[in-house]
């Protein structure tokens, strides 16, 4: 085998194992890019819904008291704030979901689904668990979920959910007395719960990995066409070169040609080392004459 076979050969494997190993550390690199991405922007809907929360709390439900005692207004909760804050946000980005998942909820449109229920199960079991991030899928794609806990941290809840007796009475007439009750003092009852489509990240991820890809792949025919042209320009015909007339002056040709380099690498110290033997050898041969 020619030694720009064997050349190209090793250099081939070398590029393969490089690009197969390029790719697998992009791949996994974009992918959770992508993920951290959604994480980023599921925690800050949870910062938004939390804001919301407080803000009710601080300042829309102290300005609406007295009306309270005439008629139950929901926009003073701060969970139906939250709630209908991202209501507003789905009408654009219907894809995006938040719900104060409740076991017992007051309000029916705040029950917990089954896996929502399984998040608020989790959070009862490990109370220091703050925090649970998972995935799913949804009908439309591939989704992030971002759940913290909601607790009665405080006695003033048990105001309007210990038992119906003692529920304001406005409240019953809008919702009933069927649900919302026997919650207990810093118990977990349900659960924040953000949902974040992945699609259009891991779609941009991977338009960009295919990307990097193609220029990689380019990059490395790119590097192995110059390669050879060096290897042929540097080694390959200098060494064809001294081949020929080696070869005819071990035919007995002395004329085939001067051994001449102006280089003085490995090769052409190769050549004045053959120029040296060829003067040697017509030495020898005058002497035998």
């Amino acid at each position: 085998m020619k030694l720009i076979w064997k050349f190209n050969l090793v250099l081939s494997g070398i590029f393969l194992l490089a690009y197969v190993a390029s790719a697998i550390v992009a791949y996994y690199v974009l992918q959770a890019n992508a993920r951290e991405e959604v994480l980023r922007t599921g925690r800050l809907m949870m910062e938004a819904a939390s804001a919301a929360r407080d803000y009710t709390t601080v300042h829309i439900k102290p300005l609406l008291e007295t009306q309270l005692k005439y008629v139950f207004l929901p926009e003073t909760i701060p969970a139906f704030a939250a709630t209908e804050q991202f209501t507003e946000l789905r009408k654009k980005h219907e894809d995006f979901g938040y719900k104060e998942a409740t076991l017992n909820p007051t309000n029916p449109r705040d029950r917990a689904s089954d896996w929502e229920a399984d998040i608020v199960q989790v959070f009862r079991q490990s109370p220091t668990n703050k925090e649970l991030i998972g995935e799913r899928d949804t009908p439309t794609g591939r989704a992030l979920y971002l759940a913290r806990p909601i607790d009665v941290s405080s006695a003033a809840c048990l105001v309007c959910h210990s038992t119906a007796e003692v529920a304001p009475k406005t409240m019953i007439d809008l919702y009933g007395s069927a649900n919302g009750f026997g919650w207990k003092f810093q118990e977990v009852i349900g659960a924040q719960v953000v949902s974040v489509p992945m699609s259009v990240p891991i779609r941009r991820a991977n338009e960009t990995f295919r990307t990097f890809m193609l220029s990689l792949a380019f990059v490395f025919l790119a590097t192995f066409v110059l390669l050879n042209v060096m290897l042929h320009m540097m080694v390959i015909r200098r060494v064809t070169r001294l081949a020929a007339i080696a070869d005819q002056v071990s035919l007995g040709n002395l004329d085939a040609g001067e051994f001449k380099s102006k280089s003085k690498d490995e090769i052409g110290v190769l050549t004045e080392a053959l120029a040296r033997m060829k003067i040697s050898l017509v030495q020898a041969m005058k002497m035998l004459e």
